[in-house]
């Protein structure tokens, strides 16, 4: 399949991917790393792109164009500097590496599905996650003009191929004694060392907590009488948030909508849920938040506008939330 935005495509992989691995409610740690390669380069958009992200945040930056591995915040280039220099001249050289294998890699896929010109990408995606418990995961994947090519499973030591022609690396992959297993304790060990590494380095910022500023608002639709009430939460840090509509004490999913968590500029993010109800049953429902910056949860009622949180609620009197969102149309967003 040719593309027409490779640069389009490489941050909706990123964005889903990062998407895809936040959980709601207990608070988790991840590191992701992303690779991507394209067969047509243009005016900015490097041949080769690597990126990765501590907890969402993009920490360090490589492309064709620089060839150097850089750092994108402070921290990590405060303190890798001060303990170890050599880390960003390594670092350039294993990804120059991979440069090299990712083009020839893009070059024998073309040829196997029998493609002689045109837009094509291949893409790596991999990182691990560490949870509130001690659990920890990780996870490896390969794909192929955006569609899942291969993806390793470290349960049975083996990569799923979903793609008749992918069987071939399949086949390849496995044969090659030891390195499955070697993945597996990157991603298990290596990677969780890591991953608190860059936690400590960044704890100012990775492991601070932001309460949310919550309102609840309301408006009644003409037609059938029916109240649409829509619970806005901003201003928090960790990503990770537990917000649901409750009707007596009870979670309730009838009628609901939800946007998803989104970034704002300042590294905090925000979210939105609203509901649909009879105006008659108004004092059953509650809009319930639960957040590491809370000492406790909130329970906020619809009966008129209510606000609690600290930076959050600066934030709404500053008349941001409106900038950022423009009021969204409930009527438009996804169920989920």
């Amino acid at each position: 399949m040719a593309l027409r935005s490779a640069p389009f495509l490489l941050l909706v992989l990123v964005e889903v991917a990062l998407r895809e691995n936040c959980c709601f409610g207990a608070s988790s740690h991840s590191m992701k790393y992303f690779y991507a390669a394209v067969s047509e380069p243009s005016q900015g958009l490097p041949q080769f792109v690597v990126q990765g992200y501590v907890d969402g945040q993009l920490f360090v930056h490589y492309d064709s164009n620089s060839r150097k591995v850089q750092p994108r915040v402070s921290w990590i280039e405060k303190y890798v500097g001060k303990e170890d220099p050599q880390f960003w001249d390594r670092g350039t050289q294993i990804i120059r590496g991979d440069e090299e294998l990712f083009r020839d890699s893009l070059e024998i896929l073309r040829s196997r599905y029998n493609q002689s010109g045109g837009l094509h990408t291949w893409q790596r995606m991999y990182g691990c996650e560490l949870q509130a418990n001690g659990s920890k995961g990780g996870f490896m994947q390969y794909g192929y003009d955006g569609r899942t090519f291969i993806t390793f499973d470290k349960e049975t030591l083996s990569w799923v191929a979903p793609d008749p022609l992918a069987e071939i690396t399949q086949r390849k992959w496995d044969g090659i004694p030891g390195v499955n297993q070697g993945k597996k304790s990157y991603l298990e060990e290596i990677c969780i060392e890591w991953l608190e590494t860059y936690l400590s380095y960044g704890k100012e910022t990775l492991l601070r907590t932001e309460p949310p500023g919550v309102t609840v608002r309301g408006k009644t639709e003409v037609e059938d009488g029916m109240e649409t009430h829509i619970c806005r939460l901003d201003g928090f840090y960790p990503r990770e948030i537990d917000a649901s509509w409750t009707r007596d004490g009870e979670v309730w999913l009838e009628e609901t909508f939800h946007g998803s968590v989104a970034p704002n500029a300042d590294g905090t993010y925000h979210y939105w849920l609203s509901i649909r109800i009879d105006p008659k049953e108004r004092g059953r429902y509650r809009c319930h938040v639960e957040h590491d910056g809370l000492q406790k949860p909130l329970d906020l009622d619809l009966e008129g506008e209510r606000l609690q949180g600290g930076k959050g609620w600066a934030l709404w009197q500053a008349g941001r939330w409106w900038e950022r969102n423009l009021a969204p149309d409930v009527s438009r967003c996804e169920h989920t």
